[in-house]
């Protein structure tokens, strides 16, 4: 998995040494196989949808709940653990244990009174529209953008603070594009595909109801909508492409503060460093798309003053809109629920308000989550594989016949220093300074915002913090950070079907012994492979291991680009998606070899009539079952590295030689593939 910007998902690390293969002690005495038998379809032949096969009863049953656009082994995972969590809030309620657990159900409590919030009305936005009702010029206009955006309104610019990728020892803030409100700019620009046509007609509705419920009348707000899709258009025209995101080389353009100005004609851009806290405290910036920031600075000073206030105005009660009244909730739902998504309902506002304290106190929240829920045993057992996956990279990196000595050298050093995080950091955040009131849910979430924007600027000129997690310990979820060389799993993703303590190994491997491997993987990838172990991007590869890897990888690219998403036309798009196809096929290859080592030369045992080998790629699939509507999946393959969960099975495992030995399969299979078409990198 990767995160944002340049964390590539999902203290140095001791030189790594030779393991022996999984403890005994971790392995419990009467192993389960770990694979749900129940959700297998034997009506279809494992060489023909091996997906199909392994979760064909499951796909079937399960339909979608109304307010979910997904539902999947991970959902399920997330439902169980947001039930622990509600369990953890509701009692931080009644019986707080200390200052954390207070704030936390003061917060919950705010966002549940819905009779307060409708008695409040607009009045707790109140400063942030008259403020933007006070900018009258272009220098206010960049100070609006820089204030919004650090409680949390999409404003054109983003900014973030992170390591510097070309000097992994001091923190910079980086100025990305942003400002779209829809899910990305092939929803704005590809002006003959009717579906994303329509969407643009429902947006401009949203944006009328939106603008009309936030006081302005009628024509007013359906001038204003259309002024504002056609904005964003333009937007869209100046921004990047997701494939021309993932060039980490491309988007690494450090810009001196003074120099900023000429980058950007047109936006004030001292305005905009000194509202967003950077002016004296940085002597340069991290611009992730400069030719967009240049577009930007056309089109402020190309686009009337009001239509950019309106735009504020939309975007500022777009997001505060889950904190406002019902008539918000409920239209930005019928958006960006129905029309984006495809849900029918809304979730349950319990759920809303746990994803509010999760978002504002989730180190807070995590504590308690991991004290009452996260056994040490897993810890334990987490470990060991991990241990286990990585000597099995040791010994496929040296013996890999498309890496050269040069690179291979470099590649173990790297290796070597790859950190691992599991379960829950060492030290948590300390929330001492953010204010909770019992009776200002909005107000609640701008302090909380800003309380998050004051914690990252308060990094700059400090040591790298290696201790700090991305992700809260109950986030289903985990991911790669190349800056800092560490793959992290937090606890909560570390449940069944991921990761079962009470099964046999072999499931285990394959299920989260191949996310073990994939995360890993990812500082070997098209984009990680450009930063060395100490998290610096730079060129360690020698240029005829470059060519090799680039022909293995245009391969692939070819496999999955032929793969339909959403039929007739959607198809995965091979480019973006690289990275994440990569780290799958390479993860599963060294979850096997790890697999392998951890038996020790003895057989594994046959349980519930499945072999070992059978059982490690049961626990692979059904890992990976899930469904989405068509909607939110069309959103997702414009915009996510990750290909669909069934194409994340099915490329998978035709390129892998053991699944091909371990079924019989034969030419004409639909699992085939003739072994020279195989893509094979670890």
């Amino acid at each position: 998995m990767r995160l944002p910007a340049f964390t590539l998902s999902l203290a140095a690390a001791a030189l790594l040494v030779a393991c022996a293969g999984t403890p005994s002690a971790f392995r419990p005495a009467a192993p389960t196989s770990g694979v749900d038998l129940a959700a297998i379809d034997p009506g279809v032949r494992p060489q023909d949808d091996f997906y199909a096969h392994a979760n064909g009863r499951w796909l079937k049953a399960t339909t979608f709940p109304p307010d979910k656009a997904y539902i999947g082994a991970a959902e399920q995972i997330h439902d169980t653990t947001q039930q622990h969590l509600r369990t953890l809030v509701e009692e931080a309620q009644r019986r707080p244990a200390d200052a954390d657990a207070r704030k936390i159900g003061e917060l919950y409590a705010s966002f549940m009174d819905e009779a307060t919030v409708e008695q409040r009305g607009l009045a707790p936005l109140r400063g942030e529209l008259a403020a933007i009702d006070a900018v009258t010029d272009g220098r206010g206009l960049a100070a609006l953008m820089a204030r919004l955006g650090a409680i949390g309104v999409g404003m054109p610019i983003g900014m973030y603070v992170g390591q510097d990728d070309r000097d992994a020892t001091r923190y910079v803030p980086s100025l990305v594009q942003a400002g779209l409100g829809l899910p990305n700019r092939d929803y704005y620009l590809n002006l003959d595909d009717a579906k994303f046509a329509a969407v643009r007609g429902k947006y401009v509705e949203y944006l009328t109801t939106l603008l009309t419920l936030g006081g302005q009348d009628a024509a007013g707000a359906a001038a204003g909508a259309r002024a504002i899709l056609a904005l964003e258009t333009e937007l869209a025209r100046a921004q990047w492409s997701a494939v021309e995101n993932r060039d980490p080389v491309k988007a690494y353009n450090r810009v001196a503060l003074a120099d900023l100005a000429a980058l950007a004609p047109g936006l004030d851009a001292p305005a905009y460093l000194a509202a967003a806290g950077l002016a004296g405290r940085t002597p340069d910036v991290l611009v992730r798309q400069p030719s967009y920031l240049t577009g930007l600075g056309r089109l402020v000073a190309a686009t009337p003053l009001p239509t950019w206030k309106v735009y504020a105005r939309a975007k500022l009660l777009g997001a505060y809109s889950p904190y406002l009244a019902r008539a918000f909730v409920d239209n930005r739902f019928a958006f960006a629920g129905t029309v984006l998504s495809g849900t029918t309902e809304n979730r349950p506002r319990w759920k809303r308000g746990i994803a509010l304290v999760d978002e504002s106190i989730g180190e807070g929240l995590g504590r308690a989550y991991v004290a009452r829920y996260f056994p040490p045993a897993s810890k334990a057992r987490m470990d060991a594989m991990v241990d286990n996956l990585r000597a099995a990279y040791r010994e496929s990196i040296v013996t890999l016949d498309w890496m050269g000595p040069a690179t291979r050298a470099q590649a173990l050093a790297k290796l070597a220093k790859f950190n691992t995080k599991i379960g829950y950091p060492a030290r948590w955040i300390d929330y001492a300074t953010l204010e909770i009131r019992r009776d200002d849910l909005v107000g609640n979430v701008m302090r909380a915002r800003r309380f998050e924007d004051t914690r990252q600027l308060a990094k700059l000129g400090q040591p790298i913090d290696r201790g700090e997690w991305q992700m809260n310990p109950q986030t289903v979820n985990a991911y790669y950070d190349a800056s800092m060389n560490e793959i992290v799993f937090p606890a909560a993703y570390l449940q069944k079907p991921n990761f079962d303590p009470d099964a046999d190994d072999a499931a285990n491997y394959g299920a989260i012994g191949s996310v073990i491997g994939h995360e890993i993987s990812h500082g070997f990838d098209d984009e990680g492979a450009q930063y060395d172990g100490d998290g610096n991007l730079r060129d360690w590869w020698t240029d005829a291991d470059k060519t090799r890897f680039a022909a293995k990888t245009k391969a692939l690219v070819a496999q999955y680009d032929a793969f339909v998403a959403v039929p007739p036309a959607y198809h995965v798009n091979g480019e973006l998606t690289l990275g994440e196809n990569i780290a799958d096929n390479s993860g599963l290859a060294i979850a096997w070899k790890a697999w392998q080592r951890s038996l020790n030369g003895k057989p594994a045992p046959v349980i519930d009539g499945l072999t070992g080998a059978q059982r490690f790629f049961y626990g692979f699939a059904q890992a990976w079952r899930g469904k989405a509507r068509d909607d939110a999946l069309l959103a997702l393959i414009k915009s996510d590295p990750h290909s669909p969960d069934e194409f994340r099975v099915l490329g998978t495992l035709r390129n892998h030689p053991a699944f091909d030995a371990t079924f019989g399969l034969s030419p004409g299979d639909g699992m085939y593939l003739p072994p020279t078409e195989r893509v094979s990198i670890w």
